[in-house]
C-alpha cells in the first residue's frame, strides 16, 4: 500500500518543524549560546573561538539551523563537551539497551493485554468485572513507584533480579531488564486491555455478528472472521501510540534502574547541560513518535481500506 503524497509531505514537514523547535531550545535558555553549549564552564578563549565556529555561532539564526539540519542529516550530531566524545558514539553505545527495553515492555504489553482485553470482552461475567477493577489499578500505579516497588520485592527481598545495569550480553541483559521492562508495562498494560476489551464488546453488539450468529456459525468463528477482524482498527492505533509512549516513559525506568540507555542519558544531560545531547536524544524521540504514529495510519489503510488516510477517518 502506497503512503499518499501529501501524507508523506506531512511527515516530512512535521520532522522539520521538530527539528526547528529543538535546536530553537538552545536560544530559550538563560545565558549566552557559548555558555549553554559549555555548560556553564569557563574556556579559554581558543576554545570559545572553536565552538563558535563549530556552531555558527557569528551566522544568521536560519544559517545556524541550516547548518546544524545539514549536519543531522550526515550522521553528524556534534560533540559533547561533558562526555568528551562525539554524540553519534554516546547514542550509539546507549541505543540498544533503550530499543531491547522498549521491545521487551512491548511484547509483555500486546502479548498479555490483547490477550486479556479479547478474553474479558468476549466472555464477560466476573473476568470482565475483575479486568476493569485491576486495570484501573494498574493505571494508577506511576512507573517510578513500580519500579521501587519490584527493586524491593524481587531484587532486595527475593534476590530474583539485579536492581541496576544493563547486563553483558544478551541473556545477561535480558535478566538484567527484565525488572524494569514490567515496570514499563504495568501502566500501558492496563490501558491496551481496556481498549482491546472495549472494541471487542463493541463488536460484538454489531448487527453482522448477530446475522452471523443467526446463521449457525459457531462462536469461533464469529469471533475470528466478525469480531478480531474489525477490532483491529482500534488495537493497531493504540499499540502504535503504546509504542510511541514506551520511548518516552523509558526516561523515568531508565533512572530508577540505572540503565545506560537514551532515557537517562537525556535526564543526564539536560542536569549537565550538555545541550548538544539534549538536541540529538530529542530528535530521535520525537522522530520516532512521528514515525511510528505514520505507520500506524498506513497499517490501518492495509488493514481497512475504508480509512482515508488523506483525513483520518
Amino acid at each position: 500500500m502506497r503512503l499518499p503524497a501529501t501524507r508523506l509531505v506531512g511527515l516530512a514537514v512535521t520532522l522539520l518543524v521538530s527539528s526547528f523547535l529543538i535546536f530553537s531550545s538552545l536560544y530559550l535558555t538563560p545565558g549566552d549560546p557559548i555558555s549553554t553549549l559549555s555548560g556553564g564552564r569557563t574556556l579559554p578563549p581558543e576554545a570559545v573561538q572553536t565552538l563558535s565556529d563549530q556552531h555558527h555561532l557569528d551566522d544568521p539564526f536560519l544559517i545556524r539551523y541550516l547548518a546544524w539540519l545539514g549536519d543531522v542529516v550526515r550522521g553528524d550530531l556534534g560533540e559533547s563537551l561533558v562526555f568528551n566524545t562525539t554524540v553519534t558514539d554516546l547514542l550509539t553505545a546507549r541505543i540498544g539497551t533503550t530499543v531491547m527495553l522498549v521491545a521487551m515492555a512491548s511484547v509483555l504489553i500486546f502479548g498479555v493485554g490483547i490477550t486479556l482485553g479479547l478474553v474479558a470482552g468476549i466472555r464477560g461475567g466476573l473476568l470482565d468485572k475483575g479486568l476493569l477493577v485491576t486495570t484501573v489499578i494498574g493505571q494508577a500505579i506511576p512507573g517510578f513507584v513500580a519500579a521501587i516497588a519490584l527493586i524491593w520485592l524481587f531484587a532486595v527481598r527475593l534476590g530474583w533480579f539485579p536492581a541496576i545495569g544493563s547486563g553483558e550480553g544478551f541473556i545477561d541483559r535480558l535478566h538484567h531488564l527484565t525488572l524494569p521492562a514490567i515496570a514499563l508495562t504495568l501502566a500501558y498494560l492496563a490501558y491496551v486491555s481496556r481498549v482491546v476489551r472495549a472494541a471487542t464488546r463493541e463488536e460484538l453488539g454489531r448487527e453482522h455478528v448477530e446475522t452471523a450468529r443467526a446463521r449457525g456459525l459457531s462462536p469461533s468463528q464469529i469471533v475470528r472472521r466478525h469480531v478480531v477482524r474489525n477490532a483491529m482498527i482500534p488495537i493497531v492505533t493504540v499499540s502504535g501510540l503504546t509504542i510511541a509512549g514506551l520511548l518516552a516513559a523509558t526516561v523515568v525506568v531508565e533512572r530508577a534502574f540505572n540503565l545506560h540507555g537514551l532515557g537517562s542519558l537525556l535526564v543526564e544531560a539536560v542536569v549537565r547541560q550538555d545541550i548538544a545531547v539534549v538536541q540529538a536524544v530529542s530528535l530521535i524521540l520525537v522522530s520516532a513518535f512521528v514515525i511510528i504514529n505514520t505507520l500506524v495510519d498506513l497499517l490501518s489503510k492495509v488493514l481497512d481500506p475504508r480509512v482515508d488516510l488523506e483525513t483520518g477517518t
